[in-house]
């Protein structure tokens, strides 16, 4: 882009939203250079240039998005949606530079109803924001992401999130009844009023998990509840990991309702638990938690924690099953996160109850065995419980990467592609919620198959120009 086009393209962009919202700050771009995936992140650490967004433009409504959209397809520029900047795939770096989309100044709740238990909110609010709003009157979204003091609610649908009570309440994508969103092309269009019909295909979904390819959601109405008057939260220890996965699935399979159950490996008992709530001991620490009228949620608790005391299970009580309540989002933040220097990865997956032990045994004995020299440390927990299985959310650690980016980079994808060849060839998805992005956007033909033709297809018709998010999500 020579200087008279960039020029040109402010121009127009700044009649749109005006000059205030616009920024080609040079440290303005570094900032939107890069998530929270760590090759963009050690590409900075190690001193080298990112490819920087040539625009970071604020809009403020639908339709001053619709006119950016227009502008970006007259001139063929990429267009990056950019929430809260938390995620963890490379979903909003700026591979090819272009404008990078800020919704944050879409912040508004709409409207409440408390009959039908529903929010209406711009799709750039943050999350703890939104949440505050609703605890006043009683009510919770509970989509209790780990980064919700900083992503929007835009970002929990784009990537189909999950958060940790999503066992009992499914996740983001369960709660969501419609949306708004800007095509590609600059149309404004609104889904159905609600999901659930019988009125010819459903195409609402196209929208969630395409990661800002498909349109930018704008707004969205979620489903909410009540605060629940009870909160009962219970550790139970496994000496064995088998038998715990097996007392997870009947907790589910018997519909008994757990709000949550987290269920760490032998590995991170040692080490996350040790480290973020003081326990030392051996084995896979298992906590479930049950919510709503306290006669119920009780009731609940006393079934589940007999099958665990029948698999095996030994009953820690309430006293370590609370503290991790309390502390459940310590184990992301410093000093307790994943950190520099360390290369790290979060290869979590998702798959039916008859896979998931046999998957979590692969992946490890895959991760572990083949960069054996590079003393990599493997871990996992499976945190987002379904009626038909869980998900892995598995990690990979090496202490002492190479100092060297270009190499740094090569024995990173070598690590992904050994971690998700195991997950495809064991019956797991690429991911359950951290979304795809650029991270795993070479995986998902493969996941696909003779399918991903049809996607592809159906990109082309929603973005002819290609404008956007592109590189991500496979397209």
């Amino acid at each position: 882009m020579t200087t008279l086009q960039h020029e040109m393209i402010r121009s127009e962009l700044e009649e749109v939203v005006g000059k205030e919202y616009i920024s080609t700050r040079e440290s303005d771009r570094l900032v939107y250079a890069t998530d929270w995936f760590w090759l963009p992140q050690m590409w900075l650490d190690r001193g080298a240039q990112p490819t920087l967004p040539d625009f970071i433009v604020h809009p403020g409504t639908a339709v001053e998005i619709a006119e950016i959209l227009k502008i970006a397809n007259t001139y063929r520029i990429p267009v990056v949606p950019w929430g809260g900047g938390s995620g963890s795939q490379g979903g909003a770096a700026p591979v090819f530079g272009g404008i990078m989309l800020d919704v944050k100044r879409l912040n508004r709740i709409l409207e409440i109803d408390e009959t039908s238990l529903t929010v209406t909110a711009e799709a750039g609010i943050n999350g703890s924001v939104l949440e505050w709003a609703l605890n006043e009157k009683g009510l919770t979204l509970p989509h209790y992401a780990a980064s919700a003091n900083c992503a929007t609610l835009g970002g929990y649908l784009a990537p189909r999130g999950s958060g940790t009570i999503s066992t009992k309440y499914g996740k983001a994508e369960d709660m969501v009844l419609n949306m708004q969103i800007v095509l590609p092309t600059g149309e404004i269009i609104r889904t159905p009023i609600v999901p659930d019909h019988a009125g010819g295909p459903d195409y609402f979904h196209l929208f969630l998990g395409s990661e800002g390819t498909f349109g930018v959601i704008t707004e969205a109405t979620m489903q909410v509840d009540y605060l629940p008057a009870a909160r009962l939260l219970r550790a139970v220890l496994f000496q064995n990991l088998g038998h715990a996965l097996g007392a997870g699935r009947q907790l589910m399979t018997r519909r008994l309702s757990p709000f949550v159950i987290r269920l760490y490996d032998p590995a991170s008992t040692a080490t996350q638990v040790k480290k973020v709530l003081g326990y030392e001991m051996d084995g896979a620490y298992m906590v479930m938690g049950f919510d709503g009228d306290p006669d119920i949620a009780a009731l609940q608790e006393q079934k589940s924690l007999e099958i665990c005391l029948a698999l095996g299970g030994q009953d820690l009580g309430r006293e370590p099953g609370e503290k991790w309540w309390d502390h459940r989002y310590h184990f992301y933040y410093p000093p307790n996160g994943l950190h520099f220097p360390w290369m790290y990865g979060t290869t979590e997956t998702v798959t039916t109850f008859d896979k998931l032990e046999k998957l979590y045994w692969a992946q490890k004995r895959a991760v572990e065995e083949t960069y054996a020299d590079w003393n990599v440390n493997y871990i996992g927990h499976f945190s987002h419980w379904f009626h038909w299985g869980a998900s892995l959310y598995s990690r990979f650690i090496i202490p002492e990467p190479p100092q060297e980016a270009e190499e740094a980079i090569r024995l990173h994808n070598r690590i992904w592609n050994t971690a998700i060849t195991a997950v495809l060839e064991n019956g797991g998805m690429i991911n359950e919620h951290h979304g795809v992005g650029l991270k795993l956007s070479r995986f998902m033909r493969r996941q696909y198959g003779p399918a991903w033709p049809m996607l592809e297809r159906i990109k082309k018709t929603l973005d002819p120009n290609g404008i956007m998010n592109p590189g991500k999500v496979g397209f």
